[in-house]
C-alpha cells in the first residue's frame, strides 16, 4: 500500500530497504541498531516506549522514514519538555502519549528525515504532522536535527537549542601534538591526570565487537548498571544488547577498558561512525582519581588519532570537558505542538531559552583551551 505508514517495529521491515535511505555514517540510524533495541527488550512500554516509525511508499518502494516512538513520558530523550507537560496538564489538556522522531537513549544529533529526495522528505513530515492529529496527539518532537534539515520545518515548528561538547582534530598527528597545542596550565593538568592513573596501575585496552569476549561484554555492562544505580536511574539496555551489538556492528562497537592487578575495573562503551567516535556508556567498581577522564576522554581522543577520526562526540552535558580539548557545539530540535494556543505561548518561552542557550555557548567558546 503506497502512501504514508506507521510501523509498530523495524523488524517487519527489510533492513536493506531502511539502510538505503542513510548514509550509513551515522551508526545509531541503522536497522541493526534500531532494530536490536527492539528485539533486546530495551523499548519496554511499561518505562514510556512504543514503537512508531513513520514511513512513505511510492510503488511498493519505501521512499522515506523517521525512526518513531509513542511517549508516556519523557524518559531517555535528552531535549527535557517536562515544564511543558505540566503546564499542559494543568491547562486541562492530555501531554501524553506524545510522538518523538529520534533515537532512543541517544542525544546524538544526526539525520531524522530519511529520504531518496526532497518531495519524498516533505511528504514524510506532512504525514506525520496529519496522523499527529488524527491520533489526537498533543505534540511531535523531532530531536538532534542536523542543522542541514532544519529548514524542512516551517514555523509552525517551535526551535530548540542546547550544547554539548565536542572534540575536533585540528590536524594533530598524536596525542603529544594535540596536548601542544593546548594552553600550558591545561596541558600540564590533562598530564598530571595521566600520570596518575598510570602510576595507579591502570593498563587500557581496546576491543571492538569482533574481538571482545563474553566476559568483557559483561564487564561493561555491569558497568553500565552500576553507573546509573549510583544516579538512581533506571537502566534500560541489556546485556543482550550489548551481544547483539558485538554481533551486528561488529567494528563500529568500540570498547575502552581500564585493567588493574588482572581485572577489568572500569570501561567505556562508544560507537564508531565513518568520521566520529561516539561516547556513550562508562562505568567502573572503584573510584581512582583520574580513571574516569582517562577513561572516557583522552583514551577516545588517543583513539581517533590513531585511527583517523576527525571528531569525538563524548556525550551530553559537561563543561568541564573543555579543559580537556573539547568545544561547545550547538544541537537542536523541532517541536509541533496540536494545540494553537499552547504553541503560541511557548514560543516566547523557546525564544527566552535559544537566547540563554547562546550567551552559554558563547561564554563556554570564550573558555576555550587552546593556545
Amino acid at each position: 500500500m503506497d502512501g504514508f505508514r506507521p510501523l509498530d517495529s523495524l523488524s517487519a521491515l527489510d533492513a536493506g530497504d531502511w539502510d538505503a535511505l542513510h548514509d550509513g555514517g551515522n551508526p545509531f540510524l541503522a536497522h541493526a541498531f534500531l532494530a536490536g533495541l527492539e528485539r533486546t527488550d530495551c523499548l519496554n512500554p511499561d518505562w514510556g516506549w512504543r514503537a512508531r516509525h513513520a514511513t512513505l511508499w511510492r510503488g511498493g518502494r519505501l521512499v522515506a522514514a523517521a525512526p518513531g516512538y509513542l511517549k508516556t513520558n519523557s524518559h531517555g530523550e535528552f531535549v527535557f519538555d517536562q515544564v511543558w507537560a505540566e503546564a499542559y496538564r494543568r491547562a486541562g489538556g492530555r501531554y501524553y502519549p506524545k510522538w518523538l522522531i529520534g533515537i532512543p537513549y541517544t542525544p546524538v544529533t544526526g539525520p531524522r528525515l530519511l529520504a531518496v529526495d526532497a518531495t519524498a522528505r516533505d511528504e514524510l513530515l506532512a504525514g506525520i504532522v496529519e496522523r499527529a492529529r488524527g491520533d489526537g496527539l498533543s505534540s511531535v518532537h523531532v530531536n538532534f536535527l542536523p542543522e542541514p534539515e532544519q529548514p524542512a520545518f516551517g514555523a509552525e515548528w517551535l526551535a530548540r537549542e542546547d550544547v554539548q561538547f565536542h572534540w575536533r582534530n585540528r590536524g594533530w598527528p598524536d596525542f603529544d601534538a594535540f596536548l601542544a597545542a593546548l594552553q600550558a596550565k591545561k596541558r600540564k593538568n590533562i598530564r598530571q591526570e595521566r600520570a596518575q592513573v598510570a602510576a595507579a596501575g591502570y593498563r587500557f585496552r581496546i576491543r571492538h565487537g569482533d574481538d571482545a569476549s563474553e566476559d568483557e561484554l559483561a564487564a561493561m555492562h555491569g558497568f553500565y548498571l552500576r553507573t546509573f544505580a549510583d544516579y538512581g536511574n533506571a537502566p534500560a539496555l541489556t546485556l543482550d544488547f550489548f551481544r547483539h551489538l558485538a554481533r551486528a556492528m561488529p567494528r563500529q562497537l568500540v570498547l575502552i577498558l581500564a585493567e588493574r592487578e588482572g581485572a577489568v575495573r572500569a570501561g567505556a562503551l562508544c560507537l564508531r561512525g565513518r568520521d566520529t567516535l561516539y561516547g556513550r556508556y562508562w562505568g567502573s567498581t572503584e573510584d581512582a582519581p583520574g580513571l574516569h577522564f582517562e577513561t572516557c576522554y583522552y583514551q577516545g581522543i588517543a583513539y581517533c588519532l590513531r585511527e583517523g577520526l576527525p571528531r569525538f562526540e563524548p556525550g551530553a552535558g559537561g563543561e568541564h570537558k573543555i579543559a580537556r580539548g573539547f568545544l561547545p557545539a550547538a544541537t537542536g530540535s523541532r517541536h509541533w505542538v496540536a494545540d494553537a494556543r499552547f504553541a503560541q505561548a511557548l514560543a516566547p518561552w523557546c525564544a527566552s531559552e535559544r537566547e540563554a542557550v547562546d550567551q552559554y555557548r558563547r561564554h563556554a567558546e570564550a573558555k576555550g583551551p587552546y593556545a
